[in-house]
């Protein structure tokens, strides 16, 4: 038995939408298993290759790789229905499919009655909503915490339709409690009973792919020698017990859900990726201490398709938070920093990063804390952008000067190398330092 495996973590840093996508693609020729530790279908990782865009919501990043077995973990929360569809874009034959993704039997069903109780909530909040993608998810887990969940392996079994018709009936009597109509409310432009008998058509999908049980799957595959890449959703600050509650998503997204969310043990945790974008966007409600509102916004938001994969709003855009970035790595144990969308930047003239936070009386430079009310401004280090194209540049080493200045700042505040940049959407837009010591190059 190989004891000394580990398998490594990729998550993001920020509030999502990090590219952690495009990494985890580019990445998984170097490993045998791609596994996805929490979240559902809320996630939104976009991959763009031959010249092809592949949004994937619960199918781990690595499935357009052969060769790679894709995990979906007993921490994410599924909806068959929107997984059916994910399939429907792959296009691959069923026997491709079978041979490349698992899903845990211990992972929990998102029921179109926790959609249903998702909208709501959300509306019943009114201004204080906290910007839900309306997917199910924080009622589902709500479910999975209070015991009263069902997970794929119930699908299974000759009792589920009696579990089901209990756990609905559960849903639209506390739904009629919130005032909401349920024919008001629609999922994926379908009613209610529409909506649920083809979420039944794609749960009989779901049960034909593979089940496994992860924690077992997992470790035997470290156990053999197999090279295993965990694969977060959202980002480190909207995470449950760490993030800027309540405006989080319901899962933990820092590395300690890896553990939790595929049952590895700590001691088993290898390199911990973690992928920031060179500015900041945050999707919906909630604290944002470096968004910005004039030209600056637009022009971040047009050039990088600052638009929600999964929901298609328009992102909240401003710069680099720099305390916020150091205190993610700090929770996760970050050992190297990828930076993504450098691309963006290209034509900014005068780049801000937040280094500090003014709170009046002087100056601190972690994270505000979050449950305090006292006003706490950022305090901006303005930096030359490089003003031009990064397109035909094929090394690190031969990225602009104004950039590698920009990249020492960051590595210099947080004290983790950035080893790996993005310049483009495409998988081959990735730049890789010279004598960085990924797993794969020992």
């Amino acid at each position: 038995m190989n004891n000394t495996n580990k398998a490594d973590v990729l998550l993001g840093l920020q509030w999502g939408d990090e590219g952690k996508g495009k990494i985890v693609d580019v990445f998984t020729p170097h490993y045998n298993i791609v596994a996805r530790f929490q979240g559902g279908p809320n996630a939104g990782h976009t991959l763009v290759f031959e010249n092809q865009k592949y949004v994937l919501h619960t199918i781990p990043s690595g499935i357009f790789h052969s060769g790679c077995v894709n995990v979906v973990g007993n921490g994410v929360v599924l909806d068959p229905f929107i997984i059916s569809k994910e399939l429907d874009q792959l296009c691959f034959p069923v026997s491709r499919i079978k041979e490349s993704l698992v899903f845990c039997e211990k992972a929990h069903l998102i029921l179109p009655s926790h959609r249903l109780l998702d909208a709501a909530y959300e509306m019943k909040k009114g201004d204080a909503r906290i910007g839900s993608t309306l997917k199910g998810i924080g009622p589902a887990y709500t479910d999975k915490t209070a015991r009263s969940g069902l997970r794929l392996c119930d699908a299974v079994s000759d009792g589920f339709s009696h579990l089901y018709k209990n756990l609905k009936e559960q849903h639209m009597q506390l739904i009629s409690t919130l005032g909401v109509d349920v024919d008001d409310v629609m999922l994926d432009g379908l009613c209610f009973s529409d909506y649920e008998a083809h979420w039944f058509d794609a749960l009989e999908r779901l049960k034909e792919l593979p089940r496994i049980n992860s924690e077992l799957f997992i470790n035997e595959a470290l156990n053999r020698g197999d090279r295993v890449l965990a694969e977060g959703a959202q980002g480190a600050l909207l995470d449950i017990n760490f993030g800027s509650y309540p405006f989080v998503t319901s899962s933990s997204t820092t590395v300690s859900g890896a553990c939790a969310g595929l049952g590895i043990a700590p001691s088993r945790i290898g390199e911990v990726f973690g992928v920031f974008k060179s500015y900041c966007t945050r999707v919906g409600s909630g604290p944002f201490p470096t968004e910005i509102h004039d030209e600056n916004a637009t022009r971040l938001r047009d050039l990088g398709q600052e638009y929600g994969s999964t929901t298609g709003r328009p992102r909240r855009c401003g710069w680099l938070d720099l305390p916020a970035l150091k205190y993610a790595v700090m929770i996760n144990g970050v050992t190297r920093l990828l930076m993504t969308k450098a691309d963006v930047l290209n034509t900014t003239g005068i780049i801000r990063v937040c280094v500090a936070y003014d709170t009046g009386d002087n100056q601190r430079h972690s994270l505000p804390n979050v449950c305090g009310t006292s006003e706490q401004k950022p305090v901006y280090r303005d930096m030359k952008g490089w003003q031009c194209s990064l397109e035909h540049i094929d090394r690190f080493e031969a990225l602009p000067e104004e950039l590698l200045r920009y990249v020492a700042m960051i590595e210099d505040f947080v004290d983790v190398p950035v080893d790996v940049i993005s310049t483009g959407p495409d998988r081959k837009e990735i730049l890789i330092r010279k004598g960085a010591q990924l797993p794969w190059s020992e």
